[in-house]
């Protein structure tokens, strides 16, 4: 029998990801019920339950869910707008209890999902075999006015990462889909031309974080010395790292957002160049297994949406890593699976849970 690499991946990703963050509230001492590693163990077992769950359910069920889906995920974005918590200068939040529900996370799916429907259903025979039979018109704008909602929405929050991981899938699942690529160049070059206009709509820190990327030096007490830290973290753990529990950065608390957006410092510190080629490792194995369905199944929407899912991981994998290192802006986009936070716990295993399904049934 063949083992699913898709449920070894994760659940590997996942014990690395509750050792990582046992070590970044290891020296608090917080252990209780409110803490990020109690919290986080909730969301493991919840999202193995939804992996489960989604995993048993013939996906094409879900296309009578789509649209209703895609319309509620718009809804809790103008919630969070309305009555949405503010921290770091940010209002993606919803407190419910003692749950912070971020309905962007829960926009990844819902994007992928409704492009992989109207892709499907624009006469392809062979997906990718009939490349450049989509007009600029079916292929860009039209499904361009149907994520024009939600990515403004959470542009506005604002959320800037998550408005470029979108941004990305979508031109990603065009091209796949057919688009010529002188459309998807000419979308490109147009966001490159209009970026000076879009400097003036950013937030003060925002321009920082990109003014820091550019040179780390010119604020590091201010908004460099988060990626100051993170790459001094990573830098340090050299060969084989510190060990578990030993990591200097991580220990004494100089890395900001250790379990969140930075989480691949503190775990690169302490298990060292061979520990984060291992994770890469795992990430591989993950998209691998979403393209090899991608090429596996003959149903449209199974095979458009699992592209999906691979580009989304690969994506957020690159951006997450690459700002840990000093190589791109930070963004503020979560590494699946290994950063705190139960929205994009949930949204990873219910991906994978589909993937499975569409595996089973290809």
């Amino acid at each position: 029998m063949r083992i699913n690499l898709l449920v070894v991946g994760a659940l590997l990703i996942v014990c690395v990801s509750l050792l990582t963050l046992y070590s970044a509230v290891y020296p608090k001492n917080l252990f209780d019920s409110s803490s990020i590693f109690f919290r986080q163990m909730i969301w493991v077992v919840v999202g193995w339950l939804s992996f489960y769950i989604f995993s048993h359910i013939y996906y094409r069920k879900l296309l009578s869910f789509i649209y209703p889906f895609y319309f509620v995920v718009i809804a809790t974005l103008v919630l969070v707008l309305i009555v949405g918590g503010m921290r770091l200068g940010a209002q993606r939040w919803i407190k419910i209890w003692w749950f912070n529900f971020q309905p962007s996370e829960f926009a990844k799916i819902a994007l992928i999902l409704v492009l992989s429907h109207y892709f499907s259903r624009k006469g392809i025979d062979h997906i990718r075999l009939n490349v450049g039979s989509l007009s600029f018109l079916k292929g860009i704008i039209l499904p361009f006015l149907i994520i024009l909602i939600p990515f403004g929405l959470i542009v506005k929050q604002p959320d800037l990462g998550t408005a470029v991981l979108l941004m990305f899938i979508f031109l990603g699942m065009a091209y796949f889909s057919g688009v010529k690529l002188r459309y998807i160049t000419l979308v490109l070059a147009a966001g490159v031309l209009l970026s000076p206009v879009f400097w003036h709509f950013l937030r003060d820190y925002q321009k920082d974080r990109i003014l820091v990327f550019l040179n780390p030096n010119s604020d590091p007490l201010g908004a460099g010395y988060t990626i100051i830290q993170s790459k001094i973290a990573i830098g340090s753990g050299r060969l084989l790292g510190k060990g578990w529990l030993s990591g200097t950065q991580g220990q004494l608390n100089f890395l900001p957002e250790a379990h969140t957006d930075f989480i691949f410092g503190i775990y690169s510190e302490e298990t060292g160049f061979v520990g984060a080629l291992f994770l890469l490792g795992l990430y591989f194995l993950l998209i691998y297994e979403a393209f090899r369905i991608t090429d596996k199944t003959n149903d449209n929407f199974g095979k458009l949406f699992s592209f999906g899912i691979g580009l989304m991981v690969a994506i957020q994998v690159y951006i997450n890593i690459s700002m840990t290192l000093g190589i791109s802006p930070v963004v503020g986009v979560p590494l699946p699976l290994m950063s705190y936070g139960g929205s994009n716990m949930m949204v990873n295993f219910v991906c994978l849970g589909i993937l499975r399904n569409i595996d089973k049934r290809a």
